[in-house]
């Protein structure tokens, strides 16, 4: 049930597991058309946003690929440790053979790269979740009476962490940390607020205008300062595109 924010589907195709889904609503005291109309609508932010942010599915896979192109086994290691643990595994313990491959054996080092692409893909998962649970928020607050109670137990399944989530964590090393989603939707909360939901939008622009770590460690702060960027027409636009573009032009950047 919309577990990791990673573009893995077709684009513009959503898909939901009903027997997932099912599974999911039994123990809650929300009715499972709500719950289906919810997660529909989770699945349909996040197809808005990945259609209309064209860069974002490569960002996100291209840090998921250069923490996997600074894998490196080291097999004279991993035989060295083997060997030093096997000399006190009883083999009639099935327990100490499950300590034995969930203690780290083949726990791979990682580089300041690899620590690095992790950092920027938690931090645009985060961006993806936050902004997602907020654009949700906002279209069924108003209208859908158990929104607000479902957009809890999404916050609360995320604290204890989906198969998905703990799978992704296994393989690569990622946790998603739920403050961070939640410092994420508050982020972009909070611009919405101040400067409405064209600038809040208008972040996903490009890869550089992308909130940092540093900004999730302080939502509200989030271009405090700044004011909502000014309207331009089509006329003032051409304009200045072909400063941009015709270097004789008076005002151009080569002048």
């Amino acid at each position: 049930v919309s577990d990791i924010g990673l573009p893995l589907a077709a684009p513009g195709r959503a898909a939901i597991i009903t027997t997932n889904l099912d599974a999911f609503a039994a123990d809650l005291d929300v009715s499972s058309d709500d719950v289906l109309l919810y997660v529909a609508l989770r699945e349909a932010a996040h197809q808005r946003l990945f259609a209309h942010v064209p860069w974002l599915s490569e960002h996100l896979i291209g840090a998921v690929a250069d923490y996997a192109s600074g894998i490196e086994i080291n097999a004279e290691a991993i035989q060295s440790r083997l060997e030093e643990q096997m000399h006190t595994l009883d083999p009639t313990n099935a327990e100490s053979m499950q300590q034995l491959f969930e203690g780290g054996l083949f726990d791979l080092p990682r580089s300041p790269a690899q620590d690095a692409a992790l950092q920027r893909l938690e931090v645009t998962l985060a961006l993806v979740e936050g902004w997602v649970d907020e654009v949700v928020g906002q279209a069924a607050t108003e209208r859908m009476p158990s929104a607000g109670k479902l957009q809890e137990i999404f916050r609360r399944r995320r604290a204890a962490g989906g198969p998905a989530e703990q799978t992704f964590a296994t393989l690569v090393g990622l946790e998603l940390r739920p403050r961070r989603l939640r410092d994420a939707s508050t982020l972009w909360g909070s611009l919405r607020t101040r400067q409405g939901a064209e600038a809040r939008d208008g972040v996903w622009m490009h890869p550089d205008l992308l909130p940092t770590a540093a900004d999730l460690d302080d939502p509200l702060g989030f271009r405090e300062g700044a004011t909502a960027p000014p309207t331009l027409s089509e006329e003032d636009f051409d304009a200045e595109l072909k400063k941009l573009l015709d270097p004789g032009q008076p005002g151009s950047a080569e002048e």
